[in-house]
């Protein structure tokens, strides 16, 4: 039997990743392990610099705000305390006013001259090409993220789907682009929203200076299910990435026992052959997530479920119940044909 995990439905499932960058966590992050993803708590340089400007902005908001307020009160609190019919113009009055709004006008174009010039900074700054950087190349679909790692040679890339692993201190070079319409690349902690474009390559870089996974999303309207278009950053000691890497480029595991070899030879047989691939095995198809090493990710759907049997098995048989403009169609197999098929894509390590 194939069981389903709890999610939100309606306006709060749509709505909520719009929010989640400024409350700090997913609100149902828990398929992900609660990843960070926060403006105001930055995880690199890029993002710092970001969370400064914006820290900035609000505090000159704020006195503005307090200012105009104050000003508000001041005027009520005289036009109440004044007696009798309002008095002729004075002068004086009149040049003082005058001399407020013009000294309020030069401190308007002082401040948005010099947010200006922090902006623009700011902007040469990250635009630095790094030395000696992890190059990862990122396509956007709908409604799912493909990630490509070079190598030394063709045999040594590596392609992976919606986790994006980097090493921590090091900077990482993205070479950005879209397969069908505009998406947006957006990890809040680490850095500012770039465009993937149809037909044009941007690059923005970044570097994690403190393990963690931290939370992307697609923050650019990008069709139906646009906002369960979810990216993870994991960020890990060299080491570590270096062994991921390592363990990302072998073939797939082959089966183990009687179940799992039939669940290879279902999905073999199955449509699901013919979009995805499983290196080490027949299936080379590119025009769905690689599934080699399926079972080594935190989330499946481009994060819209956590990696488990039950969701797993839910995703399988009926998709569109959870992302329902995904091109996957509905798999409809008997309970024991599922188990197969599940246990052999949760061997894929």
């Amino acid at each position: 039997m194939v069981t389903t995990a709890w999610r939100p439905r309606g306006r709060a499932a749509s709505a909520a990743p719009l929010f989640a960058p400024l409350v700090g966590r997913h609100p149902w992050a828990g398929a992900a392990g609660g990843p960070a993803s926060s403006v105001v708590h930055p995880a690199s340089p890029q993002a710092g610099q970001i969370a400064l400007l914006w820290w900035i902005a609000v505090g000159i908001s704020a006195v503005v705000y307090v200012l105009v307020v104050a000003a508000f009160f001041i005027a009520i609190a005289r036009h109440r305390a004044q007696e009798g019919p309002p008095a002729g113009a004075d002068p004086r009055a009149e040049r003082r006013a005058t001399r407020i709004v013009i000294g309020a006008a030069v401190a308007t174009v002082v401040i948005l001259a010099a947010w200006f010039g922090l902006s623009v900074a700011s902007a040469r700054a990250l635009e630095r090409p790094p030395a000696h950087p992890v190059r990862v190349e990122v396509i956007g679909h709908q409604w799912w993220w493909e990630l490509h790692y070079a190598g030394a040679s063709p045999s040594d890339a590596v392609t992976s789907a919606n986790e994006l692993h980097v090493p921590v201190g090091i900077p990482v070079q993205l070479q950005l682009a879209s397969a069908d319409v505009i998406h947006s690349f957006w990890v809040p902690s680490l850095d500012g929203k770039r465009d993937l474009i149809p037909g044009t390559r941007t690059t923005t870089w970044f570097r994690v200076d403190r393990p963690g996974v931290y939370r992307g999303q697609c923050a650019e309207l990008c069709g139906l299910e646009h906002a369960h278009m979810a990216l993870l950053v994991i960020a890990e000691p060299k080491a570590q990435f270096d062994q991921w890497l390592a363990t990302q480029r072998a073939p797939a595991v082959p089966p183990a026992d009687p179940v799992t070899w039939r669940g290879q030879a279902i999905f073999l047989g199955a449509a699901c052959s013919l979009c995805h691939t499983i290196r080490g095995t027949g299936a080379g198809a590119l025009s769905a997530p690689d599934l080699t090493h399926l079972a080594s990710r935190r989330t499946i759907a481009a994060g819209a479920l956590p990696n488990a049997p039950g969701t797993l098995g839910a995703w399988i048989a009926d998709p569109h119940a959870f992302k329902r403009g995904t091109i996957m169609p509905a798999t409809r197999l008997d309970g024991g044909a599922m188990q197969a098929l599940v246990a052999y894509l949760r061997s894929l390590r």
